[in-house]
């Protein structure tokens, strides 16, 4: 599949009915919506559900998803039965009967919901090619139905794929309603997130990280760029998550490594940047590069979450180009054969890689067949992890 294509695919699938609201007010669906999924058995039992859902206070100290990490502290919690939107600060409960789950707190630390807990979420959509895909049906999550935690950091939804793999935050909750400010009004991230002005860009260089697949290292190469530019020097350097789920502690390996900032799609109103083809995710990409090129660094680092053609990493790209032609791309790929095919797809828009690394670099075989049929520079850091730092930083350095 060319990237072209891939795009175009994006494109066709069917629009969010309000995608037309501005960027940092949308409330996007899905039309995907499994037959009865998770809905009270019958008529009755949902009424009984409904009626003891019409609202109420909760208290101040409830527990809290990483999702929401921008929603400021609030004394008192106080929610209403109403169908909830991507974003919307809201309220789930883990049935009595349910066994714990896992998710992001957020501080980033590991919290346990237990069995009978309420805790604060937000309805969201994920498109994971490795995990749990699923979004938000046609008209929002309905108070006293069940949907599914489909990430660690609080986004909840129904469920379209399970994997094999374990995942510990995967558990079905009752959606009790959305919180509300001091005024009536919903609360939601996006009316915390940051502004940026395209007119104060300061011009800070551009070190992307892309990859051919999920989970194949794209942080571990983030972290090395930032520890190589600061060997060489610089003293401020911001990351960005640009694409993909929100991740707290994802982030924080970013700032353990001396990046003076670090944001990701939760700063610029989203929990994370599926669906893919969704309208309006330029504008909020446009946002946020905006908001970083308008911070003094001497460089940004960005990584896109998942492969080139999920988490409308497309699109990213496109923007990204407008602003920085001349951006360093790092690809991060499980073999030659990806490395190849990424090469493609980025050269259909006008992008070149500028050195490769990941599990296609492992081995001196795999290393130099990547090298030679690419005609790109490979290195790999697990090795040069074992020389010692100037050794495997060495390569990403000379990037600059």
């Amino acid at each position: 599949m060319t990237f072209s294509t891939a795009v175009s695919r994006s494109k066709s699938m069917p629009a969010p009915a309000n995608a037309g609201r501005p960027a940092h007010t949308r409330r996007l669906s899905n039309a995907r919506r499994p037959a009865n999924a998770g809905r009270p058995a019958n008529a009755t039992g949902r009424t009984q559900t409904l009626t003891q859902m019409n609202g109420g206070s909760l208290p101040a100290d409830i527990k809290r998803t990483s999702a929401l990490r921008r929603v400021p502290w609030r004394e008192t919690v106080r929610f209403r039965s109403q169908c909830g939107s991507e974003g919307d600060v809201s309220a789930f409960e883990l049935p009595r009967n349910a066994v714990p789950i896992t998710v992001e707190a957020i501080g980033g630390r590991a919290m346990t919901i237990a069995p009978g807990d309420i805790f604060l979420a937000t309805p969201g959509y994920r498109e994971s090619t490795r995990w749990v895909s699923g979004g938000i049906p046609a008209g929002g999550l309905v108070p006293g139905d069940r949907y599914w935690v489909l990430a660690d950091c609080g986004v909840v939804g129904e469920l379209v794929a399970d994997s094999p793999a374990e995942n510990g935050h995967l558990g079905c909750v009752r959606y009790l309603g959305a919180v509300c400010g001091d005024h009536g009004e919903t609360l939601n991230i996006s009316q915390f997130a940051e502004i940026g002005s395209r007119e104060a860009d300061r011009g800070a260089p551009v070190y992307l990280l892309v990859g051919t697949s999920g989970n194949v290292g794209k942080t571990t190469a983030g972290v090395a760029v930032l520890r190589a530019l600061r060997m060489k020097g610089h003293t401020t350097v911001i990351a960005l998550k640009a694409t993909g789920t929100s991740a707290v502690g994802e982030m924080a390996i970013y700032q353990d490594f001396g990046a003076a900032q670090v944001f990701d799609c939760v700063d610029f109103g989203l929990p994370t940047t599926y669906p893919s083809g969704r309208q309006g995710i330029g504008d909020v990409f446009g946002d946020a590069l905006d908001f970083c090129f308008s911070l003094s660094a001497e460089a940004l680092v960005a990584e896109c979450g998942g492969d080139l053609f999920g988490a409308n990493v497309p699109e990213f790209l496109t923007c990204l180009k407008a602003r920085r032609p001349d951006l360093k791309i790092i690809l991060v790929a499980t073999d030659a054969l990806g490395a190849i095919g990424a090469k493609g797809v980025l050269a259909e828009i006008g992008l070149a890689i500028s050195l490769i690394i990941g599990p296609c670099t492992d081995t001196p075989v795999l290393r130099e067949r990547t090298e030679a049929l690419c005609g790109i520079p490979a290195i790999n850091l697990a090795h040069g992890r074992k020389e010692g730092a100037q050794s495997h930083l060495s390569g990403v350095a000379a990037l600059e």
